[in-house]
């Protein structure tokens, strides 16, 4: 029996199938390409995002870094005749202060409580001090009450206002507050030369610290409770100031 040779056209036919395969094969895989392509592009954007907030946070931190903040008293005459308190936006600073006959000053670091930071933030803005050019001093001078200098300073801004006595009412407002924070920052420091030189002068001084807490003088009672703590159970001082330390920390508990 003899064999049949495949003919030309079944040889054609076959050829045009592989062909056919071939072409939708690549056809299937390009369009993979294009997904997983396209898919990768979207990827690729996201990530931005974080790096955009990032930057803005990283501007907001410069700014609170770059805020400074100012107080100055000085009365040649009084007991305390020159006090400079500094701080930062967080309320983290120095004060430096002199006392009447003695040439050197006392340099000691201050920390704002988050109550006082407070109150004293809200009375710079609403001050609106360095946008601001309003001239603080009132019409009648009172310079034996000594002159006061507040300084902000933000970036490449900064302004300085001096008075004697102002009639402004927010600005009157942040004047005590440092003050508060002046005469707090003094008590820490002498209570602590007391403990360490001279325990004799403790009572006197807890009689002085009563008196200003009457009187709203303190910046941030709350901050004092460890110290005075430390001075209820310290017999290095006079058994009085102990037991003043002690009802100091109960009014304030209270």
């Amino acid at each position: 029996m003899k064999s049949s040779k495949p003919r030309f056209s079944d040889l054609l036919n076959a050829a045009l199938v592989v062909l056919g395969a071939a072409i939708l094969t690549a056809s299937l895989a390009s369009g993979t390409l294009a997904i997983q392509s396209n898919g990768s592009q979207k990827q690729n954007v996201r990530p931005s995002a974080p790096q955009a907030l990032s930057s803005s946070s990283d501007e907001g931190e410069k700014n609170v870094e770059q805020t400074s903040f100012a107080y100055e008293f000085t009365q040649p005459q009084f007991h305390i005749r020159h006090i400079v308190i500094e701080h930062d936006a967080l309320g983290a600073g120095k004060i430096t202060f002199e006392r009447l006959h003695e040439e050197v000053a006392i340099v000691e670091p201050v920390s704002l409580s988050k109550a006082a930071l407070t109150r004293i933030s809200s009375l710079w803005e609403t001050a609106r001090f360095l946008e601001s050019d309003t001239n603080y001093q009132s019409d009648k001078q009172f310079p034996h009450l000594g002159t006061i200098r507040l300084k902000m300073a933000r970036g490449e801004r900064n302004r300085i206002a001096e008075f004697n006595w102002t009639n402004n009412a927010t600005v009157a407002a942040l004047v005590a507050e440092y003050r508060r924070v002046a005469d707090q920052a003094i008590f820490i420091f002498d209570i602590s030369v007391a403990r360490a030189n001279q325990p004799l002068n403790a009572p006197k001084l807890l009689e002085r610290l009563e008196l200003l807490m009457r009187r709203d003088g303190i910046s941030d009672p709350e901050q004092l409770v460890p110290l005075l703590r430390d001075l209820s159970t310290d017999e290095h001082i006079p058994l009085i100031a102990r037991h003043h330390a002690d009802r100091l920390l109960k009014k304030i508990k209270k």
